[in-house]
Order: C-alpha cells, then structure tokens, then sequence
C-alpha cells in the first residue's frame, strides 16, 4: 500500500480537531486518524501538578512512540494508539486499534 501522511497544525484550539472529523466523516475508512494529543507522556504525578503542565511544549510529547506508530501504519500494520483522558489530564492505560490506510491524518 502506497500510503501518504499528511499532517494538519495550528495553535490550541484552532479547528484541527473539528477540521479531522469533518475530513474522517467525508472520507470514511479511506482514511485513517492518528490525533497528536493521544501521544503526550503519561506524568506519575498528582493531578494539581499535571494541570500546571504546558501541554504546547515537544517535551509534552512521546514523539518517538508516534514515530514508530506512524512507521508501522506506512507499512500496512495497524497500531494500538494510546488514548488521553483530558478530564485526568495524563494518557490512560487504555489503546484503540487504528487500521492501516490509503491516507494518514495526523
């Protein structure tokens, strides 16, 4: 499979998001979704801590975890992608099954 990713940016609250799920909704299973916010690091810290944290900082990221993941949809396999809770503010122990696809949004 001849896969593109293409990568949509902008600041906090910006439409990505809602820019993502209008694309998924238009598109359907010819694309896949990766949503950057399911990479922030899971923080073994207590939660008032956690909501000083600055989520717009790379740091905030596990950006080889992403990498990898992006990696294994190029080549056809599908992922588990972790998933963040923004109400914990931290990434939970759950994952969802992302297919493999013709396009990959990120």
């Amino acid at each position: 499979m001849n896969t593109m990713i293409i990568g949509i940016a902008g600041g906090t609250g910006s439409g990505k998001t809602t820019l993502t799920d209008h694309l998924a909704a238009h598109f359907g299973s010819a694309i896949s979704v990766v949503h950057h916010d399911n990479y922030y690091k899971r923080q073994d810290v207590p939660f008032e801590e956690r909501c000083k944290q600055n989520y717009d900082h790379p740091d905030a990221f596990d950006t080889g975890l992403m990498v990898s993941q992006l990696k294994e949809l190029k080549a056809g396999r599908p992922i588990r992608c972790p998933v963040y809770s923004y109400a914990d503010h931290n990434r939970t122990e759950e994952t969802v099954l992302i297919q493999p696809a013709p396009v990959i949004i990120v």
